[in-house]
């Protein structure tokens, strides 16, 4: 069985980001770069899936500029067999659709029938090109998945719901399903997986080489900015009969909310 497992580079959690002059998107110099939190989930569970039935390989595949190479070999490091990297360098922006697209015709020209993502990516947070591949593939998807386990040519998944609650589904493969938190504790890339990673194969393709034609985009992002800084707080030492007719009358007057 081929597995396939599709990730993001995107800017560090704990990094600070700044905004081009221009506004026209976030400064990458000295800002560093991981694979996104959700995505590690996905990795890691690629992974227990190979080593649970055997016979398997487990292809990461990512499009993004030519620094996403660092990624794909974090992933092969972490036990993946095989990298494919559809290298955007130069072609401009591209939304979740056309990523979508692009992903999907490698997906099938490797007969991957087993598909993991992350729920998001922790960047743009737009939750939509996992969706998006299923339709392209033409398979079922479940999102916020939260226990795996694969049954022959089916997978029985749980997924989080709101209100705590959990929604049990049974589907058959070819599918995707999209990880969360609470999946699995991703496993470090050992001193033995970097080593070897060393001599996995990491196909570099460039976008205008994919099947996929048309990729302009159908959003467009424009006029970044930092967040405003947030207001200081008042703090009220009056006794809280006086506080509390305070806090209202600033509510009314200043704040407009109620």
């Amino acid at each position: 069985m081929k597995i396939g497992v599709c990730i993001k580079q995107v800017p560090d959690t704990a990094t600070k980001i700044g905004v081009k002059e221009d506004h026209s998107g976030i400064l990458e110099d000295n800002t560093k770069y991981i694979v996104s939190p959700y995505d590690e989930y996905a990795l890691e569970e690629a992974l227990r899936t190979k080593e649970k039935i055997g016979n398997s390989e487990v292809i990461v595949l990512s499009v993004g500029q030519k620094r996403t190479a660092e990624a794909l070999r974090n992933a092969l490091a972490m036990g993946c067999d095989k990298a494919i990297h559809i290298n955007t360098e130069g072609q401009g922006f591209l939304d979740s659709h056309a990523i979508a697209k692009l992903l999907a015709t490698k997906i099938q020209s490797e007969s991957i029938v087993l598909v993991f993502t992350g729920r998001h990516a922790v960047d743009d947070d737009n939750c939509q090109v996992s969706q998006m591949l299923a339709e392209f593939l033409k398979c079922p998807h479940v999102t916020m998945v939260s226990k795996f386990a694969l049954e022959g040519s089916k997978a029985k998944v749980e997924r989080d719901v709101e209100g705590g609650a959990k929604e049990i589904w049974e589907v058959e493969l070819p599918a995707v399903f999209a990880a969360t938190k609470g999946l699995n504790e991703p496993r470090y890339a050992s001193l033995k997986g970097i080593m070897q990673a060393k001599s996995k194969s990491l196909s570099d393709i460039p976008v205008t080489q994919t099947f996929a034609q048309d990729l302009t985009p159908k959003v467009l992002w424009s006029n970044y900015q930092m967040p405003a800084e947030r207001k200081v707080g008042k703090i009220f030492k009056d006794e809280p009969a006086k506080a509390v007719k305070e806090v209202v009358r600033l509510l009314r007057e200043e704040a407009k909310v109620i």
